[in-house]
Formats: C-alpha cells, sequence, structure tokens
C-alpha cells in the first residue's frame, strides 16, 4: 500500500506542471470568459453584476422566426449558418485531399527518407504567417491578377471573373491551404501503423484496389480522419482573420462578430458569443468523439 501510494503521488507530481499551466493558460481565462458574459454594461464601464442580458441579445429574434412561419432568419442563426457552412465543405475538401495525400506518401513512397522529403515539402506553407500566405492569393485571384489574365488570354472569359476574390469560394480556398496538414498528419500517422499483409491479403482474396481502400485502409485511418476532422472543424469555425481579408470584410462569421464586438467594447457580449461558439464547438467534437475511442485507439 505504501508503495501504490508513493506511486500515485509521483504521478501526481509529474502531471502538476502541466496541470498548472492548463488551469493558467486555459481554464482560468475561460472561467473570467464565462463570467464576463453575464456581467452588464454600459456606454463606458462594465458592471460585474449577474444578468443573462447578453444571451438574450444574442438569439435576439430567433424565437420569432422559428415559430412564425415566413420570418426571416435571425441574424445569430444566419451567422452559424454561415459559418457552419464554410466547416463542412472545408472539412470535406481537406478530408479528401488530406486522405489522398497520406496515402500516397504512406503506400506509394517506399523510401523513408523520400517519405521525410515530401512531408516537409507538405509543410512548407506553414513556414510564413497566416496573413502572408492569405495575402499572396491576391495577385493570383484579383480582377487583373494572373488567373484572370490566363483565362482572357486563352479566351475562355471575354471579361474578368469576380467571384474568385472577396467572397465564398476564395475564403474556402484559404480556408483548404491553411489547413489540409492538419488532416494529413494524424491521418499519415494512422496510415503508417496498419500492418502491409492486410492489405496483401486483401489483394490475395482479389480485392480491387478501390475495394482495399474501401474496406481496409478507410476503416483503419479512421481515428486519424476524426482528429484531423476535430482540427479542422474547431479551427474553421472560431477564425476570423481568414474570413476578414478573403472575404473582402464583406462576409460574416462567429469569429468575425465577436471580433467587431470586442473591438467596440461590448465585452459582455462578445464573451456570450464566444460561450455560445465553445458550446456549439464541443457538441461537434463530442459527437464525432462518438464515432471512435481514441483512448482506446491511440
Amino acid at each position: 500500500m505504501i508503495r501504490t501510494a508513493r506511486t500515485a503521488v509521483t504521478a501526481w507530481l509529474q502531471a502538476a506542471p502541466l496541470a498548472a499551466v492548463f488551469a493558467v493558460f486555459f481554464v482560468i481565462p475561460l472561467g473570467l470568459i464565462v463570467m464576463v458574459s453575464f456581467w452588464q454594461a454600459t456606454d463606458y464601464e462594465l458592471i460585474p453584476a449577474f444578468t443573462a442580458q447578453s444571451y438574450l441579445d444574442v438569439f435576439h429574434g430567433c424565437g420569432d422566426s422559428l415559430v412564425t412561419p415566413g420570418q426571416d432568419v435571425c441574424v445569430t442563426l444566419k451567422t452559424y449558418g454561415s459559418t457552419l457552412k464554410f466547416s463542412l465543405i472545408t472539412w470535406a475538401v481537406t478530408a479528401v485531399l488530406g486522405f489522398s495525400i497520406a496515402y500516397f506518401l504512406a503506400f506509394h513512397i517506399r523510401s523513408q527518407l523520400m517519405q521525410t522529403v515530401l512531408f516537409i515539402v507538405c509543410t512548407v506553407p506553414f513556414w510564413t504567417s497566416n496573413v502572408i500566405r492569405m495575402i499572396s492569393w491576391v495577385p493570383l485571384l484579383g480582377r487583373n491578377g494572373l488567373v484572370n489574365q490566363a483565362l482572357l488570354g486563352l479566351g475562355w472569359v471575354k471579361e474578368p471573373v469576380e467571384w474568385l476574390l472577396f467572397s465564398d469560394f476564395s475564403v474556402i480556398l484559404a480556408f483548404v491551404h491553411l489547413y489540409t496538414m492538419f488532416m494529413i498528419v494524424p491521418i499519415f500517422n494512422s496510415m503508417m501503423r496498419i500492418d502491409r499483409r492486410l492489405l496483401e491479403a486483401a489483394r490475395d482474396n482479389g480485392a480491387s484496389p478501390w475495394q482495399t481502400v474501401w474496406h481496409v485502409v478507410l476503416p483503419l485511418s479512421r481515428t486519424g480522419l476524426i482528429i484531423g476532422s476535430i482540427f479542422v472543424l474547431a479551427l474553421v469555425m472560431g477564425d476570423f482573420v481568414t474570413v476578414g481579408v478573403m472575404g473582402g470584410q464583406q462576409i460574416a462569421s462567429v469569429g468575425k462578430i465577436i471580433q467587431v464586438q470586442a473591438s467596440y467594447l461590448q465585452f459582455p457580449l462578445a464573451a456570450a458569443n464566444a460561450v455560445v461558439l465553445l458550446a456549439a464547438v464541443l457538441m461537434m467534437i463530442v459527437a464525432l468523439m462518438r464515432l471512435v475511442n481514441l483512448r482506446k485507439e491511440l
């Protein structure tokens, strides 16, 4: 019993530094945000008095739009719908790209050195800041950009294409560019743990390459796909810089609303929106976690 107690104490002492960092930089700030979301605010001061008015303001008009037929959807639901649309489209594209690239690296590149080199090539965009990577699309997709000039030169269009930049397309393109790597890494890690004899057994039993991928590789890569999905969905749901830059400040998102409210010193309303966004993201993560037992798989 003494040895067990000592082991438990040692384990707690080993976990204490990380727990302290987690508490200081995550739990306490999150608690402060929740606390401020229940404060009152005037034009010039914050009043630490409990009220749920900020949450009522967040969902103002949403009840009427859900009950009354033909009523316009409230701003909050519209914004969450737009943000969710960006998240799901980005998730679908990054999942296909991430799975394809990871599959190529894991099963078609035999040399471990070449796998490492190509994997490093995939990380090259991360050598610069997100803002620089987003701005680099402007001279490519702009009205007088390289893409429009090429299309005009080939005679495929008679006038510049307007929707290439400052549109939903450019926002999704930037999201895919920024976050595909977060999908590649966990899927590649899962694929590298697959026993290659399972692939040989599938081929020996007459399975086509597509059948092998669908019935063997994909199920065994599910853990990596779920982890990548959590990363991508959480990042896109809270992103406001990409939407602002690539959307030309014309496209709304939940993160953008929070940023604008904070800039106008509406801290309780911004905190309430942040809590609602956190709850929505946590529900998505819980739903994904139910698809796989990460503790068992990892």
